[in-house]
């Protein structure tokens, strides 16, 4: 980041909705920035959808360093990128925007994240069976990230079959609906949440359908999503007997991604993984964590 003055604040942000004050992603940047030694803070911005464009044009005139989108941003943002990384470009949505003399560029470290993650758990996509739950951004880094690492079988499901169908066409995969995947049985080692929603009191129609979820075959349930202390998706993934993880991890991955495009600076994934315990510990206790989504 030249232009940089020694004493120079750095400021990072967040596009989102009325959820901008719910994400986690502002406490572990800016633990991640002091231990780096940057003098800098991260802020969470509330952006109406009619506003989006115009929040990030300001990101040029307020000498934004470096920035997030989340939802419902990720694939509305697009549009105002002046360009894209190639993996942006295929998957159509964004969450990390890099700022170089006055050039936006927007990057999809959703993916990368999502990949990392899954190479953690050690869980070997090639040749397994998905399903991913959901039609929008981060739908879409996942089956990208699905298809890439050669799934022998994708299945996207949405409310809507239309548009899982659309993200099908994109890639690759069968779509149905929400409704036509709760009436049959799931042939699938992988399911994947990435969806907004995690527990009863955000959709009593997606509890249901996880209630009802029938994948005796699954080893993995992951939810791209984080701190619900009653996660619909864990209920699932105990009553059909497979692993579980949460969106906590995969946050740690994609950040360090995200901070290495900001600044230049490579932190261990270790680092980032352990800015986020005190936030994976509370969700064992009788306090819940605020909901929030992979950025």
């Amino acid at each position: 980041m030249a232009g940089w003055g020694k004493y120079a604040m750095k400021v990072f942000c967040i596009l989102s909705d009325e959820r901008a004050g719910q994400l986690k992603s502002p406490e572990v940047f800016s633990r991640i920035l002091k231990r780096s030694g940057i003098r800098g803070a991260y802020v969470p911005f509330r952006v109406r959808v009619a506003d989006l464009g115009r929040a990030i044009q300001s990101l040029n005139v307020l000498n934004i360093a470096g920035a997030n989108v989340t939802v419902p941003f990720k694939e509305a943002a697009v549009p105002h990128m002046d360009v894209l990384s190639e993996g942006a470009n295929i998957i159509g949505a964004i969450n990390t925007i890099v700022i170089n003399e006055g050039r936006l560029k927007g990057y999809n470290t959703n993916a990368i994240g999502f990949m990392d993650a899954l190479a953690d758990l050690r869980f070997e996509v090639d040749g397994c069976r998905a399903v991913v739950l959901g039609t929008g951004g981060a739908a879409r880094a996942a089956v990208f990230i699905l298809s890439w690492l050669r799934s022998a079988e994708l299945t996207v499901a949405g409310r809507s079959r239309e548009k899982a169908a659309r993200l099908t066409r994109d890639f690759r995969g069968r779509a149905v609906s929400l409704a036509e995947l709760a009436a049959e049985p799931v042939a699938a080692d992988l399911i994947v949440n990435a969806t907004s929603v995690s527990s009863t009191k955000e959709s009593p129609e997606l509890a249901r359908f996880a209630q009802r979820l029938k994948a005796d075959r699954c080893r993995l349930v992951f939810d791209l999503n984080y701190g619900r202390r009653e996660n619909i998706w864990e209920g699932a993934a105990a009553r059909i007997g497979a692993e579980f993880t949460d969106g906590l991890r995969t946050l740690a991955f994609q950040a360090r991604r995200t901070f290495a495009l900001w600044t230049g600076i490579q932190v261990p994934s270790e680092e980032f993984v352990k800015a986020l315990e005190p936030f994976d510990a509370v969700r064992t206790t009788t306090e819940a964590l605020i909901p929030g989504q992979c950025v």
